[in-house]
């Protein structure tokens, strides 16, 4: 069974930091381009950050440069997003999806995706 699960969510001061986690079963998530995307309430889902099968990276939101980073542990198969310096604006559920083509900002260019994790910033 594929699957994607994201960990690492909460409740977060402004400036504070949090690392989420894309851990997958039952794909190798190298094969993969791994995007990060956001979704606050009344919003659409938007890219935050995508890293490719090769690495590269691709920045989906402007307003992340800077503060937010993406990695993979292949041994791991488990993708992070390294998110720092946090905002209020933030606040959102946060979404891994894995795509077999290379990295895009939209959400009909991947295959499989997380349930999602809650991002609060807030004080």
């Amino acid at each position: 069974q594929l699957q994607l699960v994201e960990s690492g969510g909460g409740l977060v001061q402004p400036g504070g930091s949090l690392r989420l986690s894309c851990a997958a079963s039952g794909l190798t998530l190298d094969d993969y381009a791994i995007g990060w995307f956001r979704q606050a309430p009344g919003k659409e889902r938007g890219g935050v950050l995508c890293i490719s099968s090769s690495g590269s990276i691709l920045t989906g939101a402007s307003s992340v440069k800077g503060r937010f980073t993406v990695s993979r542990d292949n041994a791991k198969n488990t993708v992070y997003l390294q998110m720092n310096s946090l905002k209020p604006e933030d606040t959102a559920v946060y979404y891994c999806a894995a795509s077999q083509r290379s990295c895009s900002g939209y959400v009909s260019e991947y295959h499989y995706w997380g349930q999602g994790t809650q991002v609060i910033v807030s004080s």
